[in-house]
């Protein structure tokens, strides 16, 4: 890698203590040759890391403990402790410690990389049930750190290479999808996709295709209008400025690989972007939080109960996470330094084949 990239410091929340998490994080940064990319920074407690630590044999984890973020080690893995008390973590259950101390992670994430302490975040998954508090009152992350970063409306873009999916609607019930699609919301999330595909992913005329709403594409209003009266005006008027095609019809625009032809999807609700997206992407999906003004990225899956606490969790989706976290960072950066000096060579898409060739080393 070139030796005048600057490592970013990359944090990690813990996720829910009973959830897969920290299990995740253990065996993602076991491997020391990720530290040639970044540095890392657990918002956790060494106790907590060691709790889990036992029940991974085949992984050697070592770590600096730290109690504030001036020590960073930038050759180790440093976890910085969140809390000092013994907490009573039970694998696989849903419990108020779980959730308590999965918002203490996230809380002290959130205030390191606002200080500009930590470059990016990388977060484990949450129960969104029992992490509610008068300070969490949130469906999920994403608008947790749309309220976070002072209400700047953001997207939910789930990656894995080539396939982008972003959504419209996030976590709402199918009952209430089609009161929230709106002709402004579509051309809003249309400008976010766009722009976050030129400057996150170094794509100068990005193809954007958007689906369809109902069955058909709603076969010329015989099965509902909102393709007639809402989303081909927002698919018009985006025009102007995008490279913006459709609505299609979901079903038949994946059976025929249409995805292939675009830089990014946009879907109208959740699973009719994630169950294609989690088919094709073979466990190895992202999540990305696009519009933010950090880089933020998750594992596209939940706290796996079923299997917390028995090695048995894939960390794939996880260490994606990691890779394009840091991808994402230093192509936000090149693309600002394309702007300020056109001529200057350097550039995410070099970083991004030395990270590449480095994953398939490892």
């Amino acid at each position: 890698m070139n030796p005048e990239i600057r490592k970013p410091v990359i944090g990690f929340t813990c996720g829910d203590l009973n959830g897969i998490g920290l299990e995740l994080i253990i065996k993602s940064l076991s491997d020391s040759r990720i530290l040639d990319f970044m540095i890392p920074v657990v918002f956790a407690s060494n106790k907590s890391i060691n709790f889990y630590r036992k029940g991974l044999p085949e992984y050697t984890l070592s770590f600096a403990v730290l109690t504030d973020l001036t020590k960073i080690n930038p050759k180790q893995v440093n976890v910085l402790n969140c809390w000092e008390e013994d907490v009573n973590i039970t694998p696989g259950e849903l419990t108020e410690i779980g959730g308590k101390y999965a918002l203490i992670s996230l809380e002290k994430a959130v205030e390191a990389i606002k200080n500009k302490q930590i470059d990016g975040l990388v977060t484990a998954p949450i129960h969104k049930k029992n992490i509610q508090s008068p300070s969490f009152n949130f469906s999920g992350h994403t608008p947790y750190f749309q309220h976070a970063f002072g209400n700047i409306e953001n997207l939910m873009l789930l990656v894995a290479e080539n396939l982008r999916m972003a959504l419209v609607t996030e976590h709402i019930t199918i009952q209430e999808v089609a009161n929230h699609i709106t002709k402004d919301k579509i051309k809003q999330k249309l400008s976010i996709l766009n722009s976050s595909l030129q400057k996150d992913f170094g794509i100068d005329k990005p193809r954007i295709a958007v689906l369809a709403l109902n069955p058909h594409a709603g076969d010329e209003g015989l099965i509902g209008k909102e393709e007639i009266e809402i989303i081909r005006p927002a698919i018009k008027e985006s025009k102007q400025s995008i490279l913006v095609y459709g609505p299609y019809s979901a079903d038949a625009f994946f059976a025929r690989g249409q995805h292939e032809k675009f830089d990014g999807v946009l879907a109208m609700y959740h699973d009719q972007g994630l169950i294609p997206f989690k088919s094709l992407a073979f466990g190895e999906g992202v999540n990305f939080t696009a519009g933010l003004p950090i880089v933020r990225t998750s594992p596209d899956h939940g706290t796996a109960f079923d299997i917390a606490g028995k090695d048995k969790a894939d960390a794939a989706s996880f260490t994606a996470s990691i890779f394009e976290c840091v991808r994402i960072i230093h192509a936000r950066q090149g693309y600002r330094d394309m702007r300020l000096n056109p001529l200057k060579k350097m550039s995410a898409r070099m970083f991004a084949g030395a990270v590449d060739e480095r994953l398939e080393e490892m």
